[in-house]
């Protein structure tokens, strides 16, 4: 992806700034942060990412996304917790994407902890559309 590029997540910043930085390696410093670079890791198609930012006692053993929806934008609705000093967060987003059945919203409020110094996914609950 090009530097200059609006990143995914829909913070308005450049890619490299934002949620390139931890597809690179770089530990996101809050829960929202890691919650923004999984949804572009999604909308970029980033498996590999996806799976090493997922906790390992909920971590699926492969991730297929080959025929996953296309992406077309975040919006955070809510924030508990999950920053740099903290150990657990939750954050409650909206995603919408397209289908091959047409456009969809995933609605979740998705827990978080920081083990060694690094956000990780644990679980979300699904709150429908």
């Amino acid at each position: 992806m090009s530097e200059a590029v609006t990143c995914p997540c829909g913070s308005g910043g450049r890619y490299d700034a934002c949620c390139g930085r931890a597809h690179a390696g770089t530990p996101a410093p809050t829960a929202e942060a890691l919650m923004r670079s999984r949804y572009a890791a999604f909308a970029l198609g980033l498996r590999e990412y996806l799976l090493v930012s997922w906790h390992p006692s909920t971590r699926p053993a492969d991730l297929d996304l080959d025929g996953a929806p296309t992406w077309r934008r975040l919006q955070i609705v809510d924030t508990v917790a999950g920053g740099e000093d903290d150990t657990e967060g939750e954050v409650e987003f909206r995603a919408s994407f397209r289908s091959r059945t047409g456009p969809g919203l995933l609605h979740e409020r998705s827990r978080f902890v920081r083990e060694d110094g690094r956000w990780l996914y644990l679980s979300g609950d699904d709150l429908g559309g």
